[in-house]
Order: structure tokens, then C-alpha cells, then sequence
């Protein structure tokens, strides 16, 4: 198959008709700029052709004009730009380059979109088995919600909480954890010290902190062994580790978890519900957001459709998948998690940064279970829904009903340790424990549920984890810029490449936007006008 030609030129244009006058196409994208930032790029509002599809309003296995492998779609012969990933990444990426008339085809291993987002129907009511919650600091997926004409609805957070620790079970109201005081204080501290600690830690370039190299070879662990006397501090962090990022303390890279507090705005958004990153929820589900991405681009989204290899040359890039599919492209966007990345066959030339990206960053590890009830027992007891615990298994609880409280149901995680310990134990067993913990929160009533449904992230070939891809201590400053710097015709999203909320939607969406408009830039070039990024061949 041959190379794309540029914009303008007549023979082998096989992109679609543009939906503006011819010669008036916006030549990149711009997104609202950071703070203390200017705007970057022209504006782009042009609308996509069929942008008011329908969209189903419940969770089903394709999304609305979408083709799988087994519908017998037939490939396109060549487009603008591959995406790799029907993820809320990709989508947005492929969505944006649409917006601006470039064409697209975005390639998704699973038999749905959404990627780490999934809604399903249990007890007469839409929930989350994946990404939930957005906040208000959380302006890029905000934004799209909002495109998108996506509904939310608050977190319910009003009455007593649970604090499981050292075996005895403690309530209180609010957002001091029932602990002694010496330990308030200790935790009060540690908080501070902690904010201030990642705001000296650049975003865009982690390894250029002041002592990049020394927290990067240490754990939070380490550190907290170091810093935090009293025991009930180091429980709230052990805890808090956990809830945030699905793992331990002793797993994690002391400077990623200070660029990741710098990311989502500190601590304490990170770790509340009022005002904080689980403020709100979606209505319908937050893989609503993927399906309405997904019905505007319609058959330009292949389901069933695991990659391969992403091959480049002078002329393009070649991506192929299962079956010997291949797709020819000018630029592909990788918007997979990468220990997924390490998959795909890029070429004997990838840097040897990104190799390290794709082996150093396995994902975290959880399982997620929703019970569903008759009556909503621990609200009319008084209590919010809301518990931790580090004795487990389910080391965190949420109220998880409808928004009109017509269907009750609690949320519960199991994480880091604890989740791969139950990874390979039956369904059945893992429900029945979920239950048992609910239950020494707020009562006996909790093990008798309406339905039950349990998603074992870590058990999922096209994630192998959730919520998102952690550094091994030493690879950040490892890695440096290859996280996002392109490899060639190769650009990479994903929220694990976020600037602004890593590890959320929100960073999912910055890093589609991001992704988008740097291949806007480079697909508005002449043909004959030098990449900015040089081209690598393997």
C-alpha cells in the first residue's frame, strides 16, 4: 500500500470530504491552556459529520455504528492517523484530529470501547466495574462531559464513616479519621510536608527535581519509615497509598508519588470525596463517555482488533493486527497503558528509554465489587457508605446508588497486595469475602444483596491491572521524556502520560488532546516540508 499524500494534493487523497469550505480547514488544535500558560494552537469547533448519532443509553457490546472483525468491516486502505486504543485516550485523540477533517482509524483489541471504564447493568441500574468518579479540578474531562452532553450527579457522602485499623473498627464524621491525637497532628504534618515536597517536583520533568535521583531510588515506604513516627500516621498513609494508586507503599517511587500529588492538586483532593477527585459521578455510567466518542467516529473504530506491530518508514507508518490486517498511515498514536505497549512490535530502533517504559511500569492491581440491596440499610443507620480498612479484604467502600437513591448499592475495593492475593481465587469466594467486609462495617444486612458483580482488573488480558501504569523505583529518571516524546511517525497517549490528573479520566483526556494536537501540527505540513520530529526507521 502507498503512502498518504499531504493535504492539498489530488492523487491518492483518499481522505473524506472535509465538512468546511475547501481551503479553510483550521491547520492544528488548541485546548484551554494550563495555568500560567497561553492558548497553543488555533481553535478547531468544527463539528463531525454525524455527530448527533445516537447513542445507546445503557452499556452494550459495540458502540453505535460500530463494525467488529465478526460484522466483516473492511479495512481502510490508508488514513491520516492509526489509533491504537478505544480507550477514553484514543477516542478523544481520534475525536479532536476528526474535528479538524483529518481521517482516522482508532483499533481496539476488545470486543468494546471504553478501555479501563466499564458499565453494565446490575440490579435495574447502570454501574461502574471501572473508572468512576471525576472532580472539580479535573477541567479537561469536565470539559468533554460537557461536550458530550453527559450528566452527573454527587458522590453521596453525608453521615458516619468506617476507619478499620489494627483489627478495631472506629467511626467518625467528617474528614478527621478517628485516631489519637498525637497522631492527628503527626498526619497533619505529613500532609504538609508532602504537598510541599511535590509541588518542587516539575510535571513535565520529574527528573529535574532537586533530588529527582535520591527519591527516585527510595520508596514511600522507605520514606515513611524515615518521617513518620506515630502509628496512626503511617495507617493513614499505608491506607491512603493504597485507595490512590492500587498498590503498596513499598512499591512505589517515592518521586513518582510526589509528581503524581503534583498532578492531581495535592493530597487531599486526591483523597475525598467533597471537592476532591470522587466528587461526581456520570449518569448512565462513565463508559458513556467512550460510547459517545465512539458513535461520532462510527466505523472508524475496529473492535476485535488486537495490534501487533507499528512499523515505520520514510513514507509512513504501517500497523498491523491480527489476521494480517494492516492499516497505512502518515502518523499512529499508541494510547494503550505501557505494559500493554511492550506487546507491539515498534522496530529494532526504539529507544531503549521507552523499552524501559514499556518493562518498568506494570499496572496496579485491583478488584472491583458492587453489591446491590433492597433498602439503602447503612443510610437509614446513619452511615455515609464510606469506609477503609487495612485489614480487608476490601480495603475501600463507597455508596454507590443511583442518584435518585431508587437503587441501593455499595462499591468495594479490593487492592494492591490484597488483590493479588484473591486474583486466582473463584468469583464466588471473592463476592462472599466482599460481603463479609460490608458487613463489619455497617451490618449484617450486607450480606444479604440483590445482586452482586466483581470485575478482577488484574485477570484482564487487555489491561493486566488498573488504575494505572507505576514506575518501578529508579525507572522515572530512568525514562525521562520518552513517556511522551515521539518515537518517529509514533506519538503515545494515555493517562499514564499526563501532565494534569495522571492516573484519571481527566489525565486520559489531556493526553488525547495533547496527542491530537501535536499530529494536527505535523499532518498540516507540506509533503515535501522536513518533520519536525525526525523519522526512525527499524
Amino acid at each position: 500500500m502507498g503512502g498518504i499524500v499531504a493535504p492539498g494534493r489530488a492523487r491518492g487523497d483518499v481522505r473524506e470530504t472535509p465538512p468546511w469550505p475547501r481551503g479553510s480547514r483550521p491547520y492544528a488544535l488548541s485546548f484551554p491552556p494550563r495555568p500560567g500558560e497561553t492558548a497553543r494552537r488555533t481553535l478547531a469547533k468544527a463539528p463531525l459529520p454525524g455527530s448527533q448519532h445516537p447513542l445507546l443509553a445503557r452499556p452494550s457490546r459495540h458502540a453505535p455504528g460500530v463494525k467488529s472483525r465478526a460484522g466483516g468491516h473492511m479495512d481502510a486502505s490508508a488514513v491520516d492517523a492509526v489509533i491504537v486504543g478505544a480507550g477514553v485516550a484514543g477516542l478523544t485523540a481520534a475525536r479532536a484530529l476528526r474535528r479538524v477533517g483529518f481521517s482516522v482509524a482508532v483499533l481496539e483489541a476488545r470486543e468494546r470501547v471504553g478501555g479501563r471504564t466499564l458499565s453494565q447493568s446490575l440490579g435495574g441500574e447502570v454501574v461502574d466495574l471501572g473508572g468512576q468518579w471525576v472532580g472539580p479540578q479535573q477541567r479537561h474531562v469536565l470539559r468533554l462531559a460537557d461536550e458530550l452532553g453527559l450528566r452527573r450527579f454527587p458522590q453521596h457522602h453525608r453521615g458516619t464513616k468506617v476507619l478499620e485499623v489494627r483489627g478495631e473498627r472506629r467511626t467518625y464524621r467528617g474528614q478527621v479519621p478517628s485516631l489519637p491525637l498525637l497522631s492527628l497532628l503527626d498526619l497533619q504534618r505529613v500532609i504538609w510536608k508532602l504537598d510541599g515536597l511535590a509541588k518542587r517536583v516539575p510535571l513535565e520533568r520529574p527528573g529535574a527535581a532537586p533530588r529527582a535521583a535520591e527519591w527516585d531510588a527510595l520508596t514511600l515506604e522507605e520514606w515513611k519509615q524515615r518521617h513518620v513516627p506515630t502509628w496512626g500516621a503511617r495507617a493513614a498513609l499505608d491506607i491512603a497509598t493504597r485507595a490512590v494508586f492500587a498498590a503498596e507503599p513499598s512499591e512505589l517511587s517515592f518521586l513518582h508519588f510526589l509528581f503524581y500529588v503534583h498532578s492531581n492538586h495535592g493530597l487531599m483532593p486526591l483523597t475525598t470525596i467533597e471537592g476532591g477527585a470522587q466528587a461526581e459521578r456520570f449518569t448512565g455510567g462513565a463508559q458513556t463517555l467512550g460510547l459517545r466518542m465512539a458513535g461520532e467516529l462510527g466505523a472508524r473504530v475496529h473492535l476485535s482488533t488486537p495490534v501487533r506491530a507499528v512499523l515505520q518508514d520514510e513514507g509512513g507508518v504501517t500497523v498491523t493486527a491480527d489476521g494480517d490486517r494492516a492499516w497505512r498511515a502518515r502518523y499512529a498514536v499508541v494510547a494503550v497503558p505501557p505494559a500493554l505497549a511492550e506487546r507491539i512490535d515498534f522496530g529494532a530502533a526504539l529507544p531503549p528509554e521507552r523499552r524501559r517504559a514499556h518493562a518498568d511500569l506494570p499496572m496496579g492491581s485491583v478488584i472491583k465489587v458492587v453489591a446491590t440491596y433492597e433498602r439503602p440499610f447503612w443510610r437509614e443507620a446513619g452511615f455515609s457508605g464510606e469506609a477503609v480498612s487495612d485489614t480487608g479484604p476490601v480495603r475501600l467502600c463507597f455508596d454507590d446508588c443511583s442518584a435518585d437513591g431508587h437503587h441501593p448499592a455499595l462499591v468495594g475495593f479490593f487492592l494492591g497486595e490484597t488483590a493479588r492475593q484473591w486474583t486466582h481465587r473463584p468469583p464466588a469466594e471473592r463476592r462472599r469475602a466482599a460481603l463479609e467486609s460490608f458487613a463489619r462495617f455497617f451490618g449484617p444486612q450486607a450480606l444479604r444483596p440483590t445482586a452482586v458483580a466483581d470485575l478482577d482488573w488484574i485477570a484482564e488480558p487487555w489491561s493486566k491491572g488498573c488504575y494505572v501504569g507505576l514506575p518501578r523505583p529508579g525507572a522515572l529518571t530512568a525514562i525521562g521524556d520518552a513517556l511522551r516524546a515521539p518515537f518517529g511517525r509514533v506519538h503515545w497517549a494515555g493517562t499514564e502520560t499526563a501532565l494534569e490528573g495522571c492516573g484519571y479520566l481527566d489525565g486520559a483526556v489531556e493526553s488525547g488532546e495533547r496527542a491530537a494536537t501535536e499530529l494536527a501540527a505535523r499532518l498540516s505540513l507540506p509533503a515535501t516540508s522536513p518533520s519536525r520530529v525526525q523519522v526512525v526507521t527499524g
